[in-house]
């Protein structure tokens, strides 16, 4: 098992083993890595912000944008290793003996629980996502106008690291024996993926638009 918190370790690292043939980390926590980008992109865009005269009357606005993003980001830095744990979890089931019956019966339950926890994890990335899409999209109508690019790569790391842990809640789900598991979660990543588009067209938009002044 990897006992490297990559959250914390540099990102030669990181980039280094991602790039490796080591089963982790794999999509889900560059996912994860990616979406933790974005928030920090809205971060600075709202740290811009707060504390300029010119600003004043949305600030606000702003600071609730940064309660909201501080912690997501976070949350998203700790899912770059939780999402590392949840494959080697996998790996570990799907390694366990199968001589006898009850010894395959055990694996089929483990190898079931993993892949449930295994989707729970890129699952949160996109819900993480969202969240920042969504302050991304507040951020470009009242930051500070020299950040608004800024803003707009948040919206599209948004999308894209979105996009990016939907295909390793996809190929989970893709596992999972139980068909009432698909059936529950693929409405929500429709909804996810749907808002995290949403928001960067438009953010995209407003973006285009001040750059063409």
């Amino acid at each position: 098992m990897n006992t490297m918190s990559y959250a914390t370790g540099p990102i030669e690292q990181y980039l280094s083993d991602a790039a490796s043939d080591k089963p982790a980390p794999g999509g889900g926590s560059v996912g994860a890595l990616v979406g933790a980008l974005a928030s920090s992109m809205s971060e600075m865009a709202a740290n811009f912000t707060v504390g300029e005269k010119k600003y004043a009357d949305v600030e606000p606005q702003v600071r609730a944008c940064l309660d909201r993003l501080e912690p997501c980001r976070r949350q998203l830095l700790a899912l770059v290793d939780a999402d590392v744990a949840a494959y080697e979890a996998v790996g570990a089931a799907y390694g366990m003996p199968k001589d006898s019956h009850e010894q395959r019966a055990a694996r089929k339950q483990a190898i079931q629980q993993a892949l449930r926890d295994a989707m729970e994890v890129p699952l949160s990335i996109m819900r993480q996502c969202v969240v920042v899409a969504e302050a991304s999209l507040e951020l470009v109508e009242i930051a500070n106008r020299n950040l608004l690019t800024d803003v707009g790569v948040s919206a599209i790391l948004a999308e894209a690291a979105c996009a990016a842990a939907r295909l390793n809640v996809e190929v989970n789900l893709n596992l999972i024996e139980d068909a009432d598991v698909p059936k529950q979660v693929r409405p929500e990543l429709d909804e996810l993926t749907e808002t995290t588009e949403r928001c960067r067209r438009e953010v995209a938009r407003q973006v285009g638009q001040y750059l063409s002044q």
